[in-house]
């Protein structure tokens, strides 16, 4: 007679036995880094409706979450220039996996998956080299890592794959970082950001700079619409008086549109976009300014400024139905395109972003 475990030995072999999905840690549709009232720090998932799900916890400050878009797993990336990425199972609570960044290096607190979910990409700092580094982890093994090609440029941040899953675009902000020197910035007077495009095997493929007028906007954030399009943020680090556009939009072998608001409003952005979406329809672009406590919608067809939202230390945004989601430093989860009673207020200190669940989109 067989046996129970043989039975279900034989069911796991022939994929019989369902695999765990984002519905087993409850259907959440975001994940954000947050700090808790007595300073420890965690990651938490929300429902569509801004209320928590779960909490997880972190070694220290988090700064974004690539979400797997298959299983209920979470890779947390610590606050620039920090060593450490956590694996979280979201379902059972634990922790699947420590990455380590290898020596000389660290992670700029943000990833991506392959579309199958086989590999983790993630942005690095070689700081003796002074050069972006883009790190392969086997997610199907463990999170052993398996290599590494060059990001494109120096100080990458942001990373995300093209419809298509066989491309990378990659925001290497220009700034050159050490450890040593916490988050000074060492190379301002030279720094050279850009968009690069990258194949799987880290082939360069595009690259977008900056007009030299602009060469201290340092690309961050980005966004990504079905279609392809993407949408970077930028923070200017060139001081004075100048105030160039914060929000550029590109295609693969077209030519960068630059969006601004009228100069009024653009200025209160105080040079620093913290992060950016597209909404759920895609028609709008969004950028945030915890500086400015405001965010900036704009139309994407004809680039024209289509509303404001004021709020206090607002910076993360995500896509939600055929607006915006967004979180705040004060604890306010809110949205664009509901009800003012629909913002939920939390216990907590959001971090920088809101990271849409692969499923949830």
């Amino acid at each position: 007679m067989a046996t129970r475990r043989g039975f279900l030995a034989g069911m796991l072999a022939t994929g019989l036995i369902p695999k765990p999905g984002w519905a087993d840690a409850g259907g959440p549709s975001w994940l954000a880094a947050a700090r808790l009232p007595g300073g420890a720090y965690n990651l938490v998932g929300l429902t569509g409706d801004g209320a928590e799900l779960f909490r997880l916890p972190l070694p220290g400050r988090g700064h974004a979450a690539a979400a797997h878009p298959h299983r209920p797993e979470a890779v947390a990336f610590a606050r620039r220039p920090g060593t450490f990425a956590i694996v979280l199972d979201c379902a059972a609570g634990g922790i699947e996996a420590v990455l380590d960044a290898p020596e000389g290096r660290h992670f700029y607190g943000h990833g991506a998956f392959s579309g199958d979910g086989r590999l983790l990409f993630t942005s690095e700092n070689d700081f003796e080299a002074a050069r972006g580094v883009i790190g392969l982890w086997d997610a199907a093994r463990g999170y052993r890592r398996i290599g590494e090609f060059a990001s494109g440029g120096v100080g990458p941040h942001d990373i995300c794959l093209l419809p298509g899953g066989d491309a990378l675009a990659v925001a290497n902000g220009g700034i050159e970082t050490r450890p040593a020197s916490g988050r000074a910035k060492l190379n301002i007077p030279f720094m050279r950001p850009n968009l690069s495009y990258l194949d799987l095997d880290g082939q360069l493929i595009d690259v977008v700079e900056p007009e030299p007028e602009h060469r201290r906007n340092s690309i961050r954030h980005l966004a990504l619409r079905g279609d392809g399009l993407i949408a970077y943020a930028m923070q200017w680090q060139g001081g004075g008086t100048d105030s160039p556009p914060l929000l550029g939009l590109h295609r693969r072998g077209a030519a960068p549109r630059l969006l601004a608001a009228p100069e009024a409003a653009h200025r209160r952005m105080a040079g620093y976009a913290g992060s950016v979406a597209f909404s759920g329809d895609g028609g709008q672009v969004a950028i945030t300014s915890p500086r400015g406590g405001l965010a900036q919608l704009f139309d994407v067809r004809d680039g024209t400024l289509a509303a404001l939202v004021e709020r206090p230390d607002i910076c993360g945004i995500s896509p939600d139905a055929d607006g915006f989601v967004y979180s705040t430093g004060t604890g306010t989860v809110g949205f664009t395109r509901r009800r003012a009673a629909a913002a939920q207020g939390h216990d907590l200190a959001w971090d920088n972003h809101l990271v849409r669940i692969p499923q949830a989109a």
